[in-house]
């Protein structure tokens, strides 16, 4: 009989031991002891719909047996020799994502998260480019490292009081809340524009690449338009500067297609990874072109980056999103989810506007004046919970409910999911 110490010692311990800025969700959380596909359960045996897959991580879902299977039979071979010895699962796993990247991306550097992916992304550039300045975007997220935070532009994600220098910011396609004022397409995209007025006169001209996340999870799920990166890479292509494009939370599948800029038919000179690539496996990875790659020369290693078992699990991991075309199926369910998300909002004004690609969906709540709904938010977030569904939440403002469950949900789940958040919309006074 399994014996758990509940959430309000893992409460305690957590204050006395971990560093604050480890945060949590919800006034009264629960502690989370099993994950089964598309459900998780807690230490009572409660069972809860994960709608955010510890966002977007388990894209293939909880304790995938075909994915467990591979971890245990390479824990019990080989599990660690760094990347100063050959093992073949690193090679094999940079193979498939050659061949699975958009357009010419072919070598890659594995490491351990998202923001490690980052940081070697932007040292990559400034080696090819022989240049050390970056462009980001607004409401952009891409670590927690020093240079990943000043890369970012969400102000509550930027806690070092000495950012890295020699980064420009510019507007985000965030057409909810367009700062020029203005509609798509009618704009012109004037966000997108504006990237070249920046380099002109907020830069010295000596830029090595920019960041930029397809859709941008952290900052509300904001999607730009489909013609906007391709405006964006003729002004980088003019200027000589790399793009690069982080997938960190819309890679695998997530949004109806393996990587989501295969929406807005751009190829990235550098693309990063992370999150779904290893289904719960710590992994980061970085990809570029041949002629951009082949510049990083001198010595460079990555401890447990690409070590036999997350390579494994990673490879298992592409297996089992190919072989049950998980991408197709988030295309179908999230226009199931979507088309179900803008019934409610025409029962519920509360919900301002809905955005997304496949099954990563946000849905932006405000009141009469667009002003954020925060506090309704978290009511929306602890009820769920407490109905047995786990969504998240994201924006500058964090009043955006984030759907980003497993991609192995199904229909039911998706329809069972939109009733009681039906409910839990139609107990809201405002």
């Amino acid at each position: 009989m399994n014996t758990y110490i509940g959430s309000e010692e893992i409460l305690r311990k957590k204050s006395q031991y971990i560093i604050p800025c480890v945060y949590h969700f919800y006034n009264h959380p629960m502690q989370l002891v099993r994950g089964e596909m598309q459900y998780l359960y807690d230490s009572t045996g409660k069972e809860y719909l994960d709608c955010f897959a510890g966002v977007s991580v388990v894209n293939c879902g909880h304790c995938n047996p075909e994915i467990t299977k591979a971890i245990c039979e390479q824990v019990n071979t080989l599990q660690h020799t760094c990347t100063i010895y050959l093992t073949e699962n690193i090679v094999n796993l940079a193979e498939q994502l050659a061949h699975i990247t958009p357009g010419r991306l072919q070598k890659t550097f594995f490491c351990s998260s998202g923001s490690e992916a980052n940081e070697g992304a932007a040292l990559l550039a400034t080696l090819y480019t022989g240049n050390s300045e970056f462009i980001s975007l607004r409401q952009g997220l891409h670590g927690r490292t020093k240079l990943g935070m000043s890369l970012t532009g969400l102000s509550m994600w930027r806690t070092d009081p000495n950012p890295v220098g020699g980064i420009s910011f510019a507007p985000n396609a965030y057409c909810y809340r367009c700062p020029y004022d203005k509609k798509y397409p009618s704009c012109d995209l004037a966000c997108a524009n504006e990237i070249e007025t920046i380099i002109k006169t907020a830069t010295s001209g000596k830029v090595a690449a920019m960041f930029a996340e397809p859709i941008q999870g952290n900052g509300g799920m904001v999607t730009p338009p489909p013609d906007y990166f391709k405006r964006v890479k003729s002004i980088l292509d003019a200027y000589g500067i790399l793009l690069i494009i982080d997938e960190v939370q819309t890679g695998f599948g997530r949004t109806g297609k393996m990587f989501a800029m295969e929406h807005y038919d751009v190829e990235p000179d550098i693309m990063t990874m992370a999150k779904a690539l290893g289904n719960g496996t710590p992994v980061g990875a970085f990809t570029a072109r041949a002629e951009i790659a082949d510049i990083y020369t001198r010595p460079g290693a990555s401890t447990l980056g690409g070590n036999p078992v997350t390579a494994a699990a990673s490879l298992a991991t592409l297996r089992y999103i190919q072989e049950n075309d998980l991408p197709a199926k988030a295309a179908v369910l999230g226009k199931v989810l979507k088309d179900g998300l803008t019934l409610l909002q025409q029962k519920y004004p509360i919900i301002g506007d809905i955005r997304g690609l496949g099954l990563m969906i946000g849905a932006e709540l405000v009141y009469a004046d667009k002003t954020p709904a925060m506090k309704e938010t978290d009511y929306i977030l602890e009820e769920m919970k407490n109905r047995g569904f786990l969504v998240g939440k994201n924006g500058p403002n964090r009043n955006t409910l984030a759907f980003q469950p497993p991609l192995v949900i199904t229909t039911a789940d998706i329809n069972n999911l939109l009733n009681n958040l039906d409910d839990v919309l139609s107990s809201i006074k405002i």
